[in-house]
C-alpha cells in the first residue's frame, strides 16, 4: 500500500506534532508538583484557622467540608494534613471527567471541519485556561481555570489523529510511539521546571504567577507555531483540495479508492480495556507519592527524582523499543509489567524494591496507551478516526477520573497491602481481556525488510 502522504510531508508534519506537543505537555506538567502548596495557599487565605475568627462561607470552605464528611464516612480520624491530598485528587478527577465529556465532541469536530481547525480551537481554550491561572488570586478563579482546561484540552487526541492520517499501517505504531515519547520527556523535565519557577515570587496575591506566566507563554508560542506550520491532514479535506487544484482543464487518470476497514477488534472492547486499565493504573500513580512518604519519609525532591526516573526509562523505551513493536504485543508487555509492579508495591520494604517497581511502571507508561491508540486507529475508516480516537480517550479519562478517588479510599480504609492487592487483581483481569480478547489487526505487524531496502529507507529519512 502506498503511504498516504509523501515522505517529506510526513516528516515535516511529524516534526510539527513533536515540537507542539512537547511545548503543550511541558506547560501542562508545570502545575503537577505545585498542587499541594498551591491549594494550601488558597486554604490559608480563604479558610480561617482561628476558631474565634468570624466564619466566612467560601467555595473552598464548602468543598473542604464535603471532603471531610467523605473522610469521616470511612471511620478514620479526620486528619487535616490529608485535606490537601484529597482536594488535589478531587481536582484531578474533575479535570479527567471533563475530558471524558469533551473528547468525543473534539474528535467529531476534527472529522467534520479538519484537524487543524479543531486543534486551533482547542488551543484557544487552553490559552483562556492558563490565563485564568495567571490571575487566580482566589480558589474560585483557579477552579474555573481547571474547568476550562478540562473542557478544551484536545491536543493529545488530535495529535494522535494527525499521526494516523499521515501514516500507513506499517508506520503507525512507530508514529504513535513518538507521541508517547513526548509524554515521557515532558514528565521528566516539566515538573522540575515548574517547581523551580514557583520559587520565583513576583506577585504577592498569586505566588505561582511566574510558573503560570511561563506556562501561558509556552501555550501562546505553541498556538502561533501551529497556525503557521501545521497543514490540514484530514484525508477528505486534503483530497478535496487536490481535486480542486487539478480540475482546471487537466483530465484525471483515476483516483485511489480507500477500502473500508476490515474490523478485527470491537471498539467497545478496546474502550473497555482502556478504561479499566487506567482506572487501576491512575489510582496507583496518584497514591505512589503518599506511599513513599509513609514508607520511606520521602520528600518532594525525592519523589521528583523517582518520577524523573520513570519518565527517563519510559522515553528510552519508546525511542528504542516500543516504536518497533507490533501494537498488540506492546499492550501485552505493558499490562504484564503493570501487574508485576502492583504486586511489588504491595510488598516492598526497601528503596531498591521501589525502583524495581518503578521500572515496571516506566515500561507500562511506554507501551499500553500508545498501543491501544494504534489498535483503535486500525479499526476506523478515514472519516471517523477523530471521533473513534476521541471516544477511546473519553473512556480512558473516565477511568483516570475515578481511579484516584476510589484507590486512595481503599488505601486509607484498608491499608497499602489490600489496596495494591486489589489493584493487582484488577490488572490481572485487564490482562485476560488483552491476551484472550484482542487480536492482531492485518497490517499492524511490519513485514521484514531486506538489508538493501532498510538502507534505502535510512537514506530517505524514513
Amino acid at each position: 500500500m502506498a503511504p498516504p502522504v509523501e515522505a517529506a510531508t510526513r516528516k515535516r508534519v511529524l516534526r510539527v506534532i513533536f515540537v507542539s506537543l512537547l511545548l503543550d505537555l511541558i506547560s501542562f506538567t508545570f502545575i503537577l508538583p505545585l498542587f499541594p502548596k498551591l491549594l494550601e495557599f488558597y486554604r490559608n487565605t480563604e479558610v480561617p484557622t482561628d476558631p474565634s475568627a468570624p466564619a466566612t462561607k467560601t467555595l473552598l470552605s464548602s468543598v473542604l467540608g464535603y471532603l471531610n464528611a467523605y473522610k469521616a464516612a470511612f471511620a478514620r480520624p479526620i486528619d487535616s494534613r490529608y485535606d490537601i491530598v484529597l482536594l488535589g485528587g478531587a481536582l484531578g478527577s474533575l479535570f479527567s471527567l471533563l475530558q471524558a465529556v469533551a473528547s468525543p465532541f473534539i474528535g467529531h469536530l476534527s472529522d467534520r471541519y479538519g484537524r487543524r481547525t479543531a486543534l486551533l480551537a482547542s488551543m484557544a481554550g487552553n490559552i483562556l485556561s492558563v490565563l485564568l491561572w495567571v490571575v487566580a488570586v482566589d480558589f474560585r478563579t483557579f477552579l474555573a481555570s481547571r474547568i476550562v482546561g478540562g473542557l478544551s484540552e484536545g491536543n493529545v487526541q488530535l495529535a494522535t489523529a494527525i499521526a494516523t492520517d499521515i501514516s500507513d499501517v506499517n508506520d503507525r505504531g512507530s508514529t504513535m510511539a513518538l507521541i508517547g515519547a513526548c509524554f515521557s520527556i515532558a514528565f521528566t523535565f516539566g515538573p522540575a521546571l515548574g517547581a523551580w519557577l514557583s520559587s520565583i515570587a513576583t506577585v504577592a496575591a498569586n505566588p505561582f504567577a511566574t510558573a503560570a506566566g511561563v506556562s501561558l507563554f509556552l501555550i501562546v508560542l505553541e498556538t502561533v507555531y501551529l497556525y503557521f506550520t501545521l497543514p490540514e491532514t484530514l484525508p477528505s479535506l486534503v483530497n478535496a483540495k487536490k481535486e480542486a487544484s487539478s480540475s482546471n482543464g487537466v483530465q484525471k487518470t483515476g483516483e485511489a479508492k480507500t477500502a473500508p476497514v476490515q474490523r478485527t477488534n470491537s471498539h467497545f472492547l478496546l474502550n473497555m480495556v482502556h478504561m479499566t486499565f487506567l482506572l487501576f493504573f491512575s489510582g496507583m500513580e496518584f497514591s505512589l507519592p503518599f506511599m513513599t512518604y509513609d514508607l520511606f519519609a520521602y520528600t518532594s525532591a525525592k519523589n521528583g527524582r523517582l518520577l524523573g526516573y520513570v519518565g527517563l526509562i519510559a522515553s528510552l523505551l519508546q525511542g528504542g523499543v516500543t516504536r518497533r513493536l507490533p501494537p498488540l504485543l506492546s499492550v501485552k508487555i505493558g499490562v504484564v509489567a503493570c501487574l508485576v509492579s502492583f504486586v511489588l508495591l504491595g510488598r516492598i520494604s526497601s528503596v531498591s524494591g521501589l525502583y524495581l517497581a518503578a521500572t515496571g511502571l516506566a515500561t507500562t507508561s511506554a507501551t499500553v496507551v500508545s498501543g491501544l491508540n494504534t489498535l483503535s486507529s486500525f479499526e476506523a475508516n478515514e472519516g471517523e478516526r477523530g471521533g473513534k480516537l476521541g471516544i477511546l480517550r473519553s473512556w480512558g479519562q473516565l477511568g483516570r477520573g475515578l481511579g484516584p478517588v476510589l484507590f486512595t479510599s481503599v488505601y486509607w480504609w484498608a491499608g497499602r497491602e489490600v489496596a495494591y492487592t486489589l489493584g493487582a487483581t484488577g490488572i490481572a483481569g485487564v490482562s485476560l481481556l488483552v491476551f484472550f480478547g484482542l487480536k492482531t489487526p492485518p497490517g499492524s505487524v511490519k513485514p521484514r525488510k531486506s538489508k538493501a531496502a532498510a538502507a534505502g529507507d535510512e537514506k530517505k529519512g524514513l
